[in-house]
């Protein structure tokens, strides 16, 4: 009687399954900034206030290509809000002009991030004007 055939050596290796891509979506964005020495905000302003559309899989990838951006920009990030995409703010019952589709549009097909929209903030005003 012989003895069983020594088993191959086993090779291992790993398979990594690609995930499914996640389509990229177009966030809204309002984000406060404060004062740089480089930013390119009015005399006399203490920040401002950005609308942006952004493009991103998600609304924090979104959020962060977009603070890079205002980074890079010389601006000073405070705050971020997010508003959703355009069919979370239309089931929100925003009215969407065909001008703001259209940037929603150019921030997805360029994947970036567009500033639709700058307020800047100046120390003497309030909410509900100069005092």
């Amino acid at each position: 009687m012989s003895a069983p055939a020594p088993k191959p050596a086993s090779t291992s290796f790993c398979v990594t399954e690609k995930k499914p891509k996640r389509p990229q979506q177009v966030f809204t964005l309002l984000v406060e900034v404060g004062r740089s020495a480089d930013d390119d905000l009015p005399k006399g302003a203490t920040g401002a206030a950005l609308m942006i559309y952004a493009s991103g899989v998600d609304e924090q990838e979104a959020v962060n290509e977009t603070v890079n951006v205002l980074q890079t920009a010389g601006l000073h990030p405070l705050d971020v809000s997010g508003y959703g995409t355009l069919e979370e703010r239309l089931a929100d019952g925003h009215d969407i002009s065909d001008e703001e589709r259209g940037l929603m549009d150019r921030a997805l097909a360029e994947n970036a991030v567009i500033v639709v929209q700058m307020t800047p903030f100046f120390e003497d005003e309030t909410p509900n004007g100069p005092h």
